[in-house]
């Protein structure tokens, strides 16, 4: 029986990790500079945190991976998503009473949704998300779009647009859907099956149908801007002029609406360019959100905002544009052992160098000189240690640079000192990155 991993999943094999790992710490520096603190949840919660009542959204009727143990009548969803799980957090730890709010939190990890798999969409996919909690001002929706744009800036990535839309406040969706269903009521029985239950429950996810996008019904469809109460407008105004003093480009998009029917006012994607990208072109996506905290039992008037990221899609669209992220870095030193007597001594060595930081491996499978002399070469090794028994009787170190095809004999106790006076000045800059 042959074992293969599942339809919709991959493994990120050694070589890829360098990338990730690249990748990961971009994030990771910036939500530093954006004051965001790191949270990890469970990877799988109570099926209500993600399926709330009247929820009209395919990642909740259909997507979810739902189960209930043997022998129990708790109902279990592995996470679709990130936000719902974090905002479950803040709200059952109290972060609330935070007297410095918002809170400001960032997330990275596996999520699953039962869809049909392509390219950059995956069930078992990575993402990388950032929830800003406890303060509702047009500055922060822009502070948060700021820091998506910049990292995505930072990595690389040139051809991209901000879309922007605004959902407005419970008043102004409420006017907003009874225009839609207005509008829709002649059209009902050509939208498809989804949309006919959108068009009962949310009216306004119509707006997001891949299905019915291009239909004759959709071409005068009420737009969300003429239903905005003056509050809504004047908040999505002063989010549109921050953006233009940060000269981050956007474009308004009336039938952006998002996934998720949590959203409210300030709704946003960054899309690539690149044809290359294909259909799956949105790298990132967010947008605020009004109900959540008070639906997990959090302050009635609290608000938060996020954005997310999948991290597959995002690495194709640095491929895409022919930007290389991390790669398996070079060894430093590749030890040698001539004679299986001088294989501890050898051993000791190793262990040393590694002590000081230096990436070395030693040949542990007793090849002979040759194979070990192509197994370093193939390690672009700067240094080989050649060690025998003379070098273990005399307490020497032969030293070999694989770049500069010298060799010569030194005092054991010398080998720290040598190998840092001669290492190549890429290696130190590598170094000082890490303790910085």
């Amino acid at each position: 029986m042959s074992y293969q991993i599942p339809r919709g999943c991959q493994d990120i094999l050694p070589e890829q990790s360098y990338a990730w790992q690249s990748l990961e710490r971009t994030l990771r520096e910036f939500c530093y500079l954006y004051n965001y603190d790191e949270i990890r949840t469970p990877i799988f919660e109570h099926t209500n945190v993600f399926k709330r009542e009247n929820d009209s959204s395919d990642m909740v009727n259909k997507e979810m991976y739902t189960f209930k143990l043997e022998n129990s009548k708790t109902s279990l969803t592995i996470r679709p998503e990130g936000t719902a799980g974090v905002v479950r957090s803040f709200v059952e730890n109290k972060m609330y009473a935070n007297p410095d709010l918002p809170v400001k939190l960032y997330y990275m990890g596996p999520m699953a949704r039962h869809e049909r798999p392509q390219k950059g969409r995956l069930r078992i996919f990575n993402q990388f998300g950032v929830e800003c909690l406890g303060n509702k001002s047009p500055y922060t929706d822009v502070e948060t779009i700021a820091l998506a744009f910049s990292i995505l800036k930072a990595l690389g990535l040139q051809d991209l647009k901000v879309c922007l839309n605004t959902l407005g406040d419970d008043d102004s969706r409420a006017n907003y859907r009874q225009a839609l269903k207005d509008y829709f009521a002649p059209y009902k029985e050509e939208l498809c099956s989804d949309c006919k239950r959108r068009y009962e429950q949310n009216p306004l996810r119509i707006l997001d149908c891949k299905v019915d996008k291009d239909k004759e019904c959709m071409k005068h469809v009420p737009k969300m801007k003429d239903y905005l109460n003056e509050e809504s407008k004047t908040y999505f105004d002063t989010v549109c002029s921050l953006l233009d003093e940060l000269e981050i480009p956007y474009e308004i998009d009336d039938q952006l609406v998002r996934g998720l029917d949590y959203y409210t006012h300030t709704v946003f994607e960054i899309v690539s360019l690149n044809k290359e990208m294909g259909a799956q072109s949105t790298v990132l996506a967010g947008g605020r959100y009004d109900g959540l905290i008070p639906y997990f039992g959090g302050p009635e008037a609290m608000s938060g905002i996020g954005w997310a990221l999948g991290m597959e899609r995002l690495l194709i669209a640095l491929e895409a544009e022919g930007i290389e992220l991390g790669q398996k870095p070079d060894l430093d030193v590749f030890v040698m052992c001539l004679d299986e007597e001088a294989r501890t001594y050898a051993f000791k060595a190793l262990t040393e160098l590694r002590a000081y930081g230096y990436r070395c491996e030693m040949d542990m499978l007793g090849r002979g000189f040759k194979g070990q002399f192509k197994a370093a070469d193939r390690s672009h090794a700067q240094f080989a240690l050649l060690l025998g028994n003379k070098e273990a009787q005399d307490q020497t170190i032969t030293i070999k640079n694989l770049k500069e095809k010298t060799q010569e004999t030194i005092a054991r106790e010398a080998l720290i000192g040598y190998v840092d006076a001669h290492m190549e000045e890429e290696h130190e800059h590598h170094h000082q990155e890490e303790e910085e």
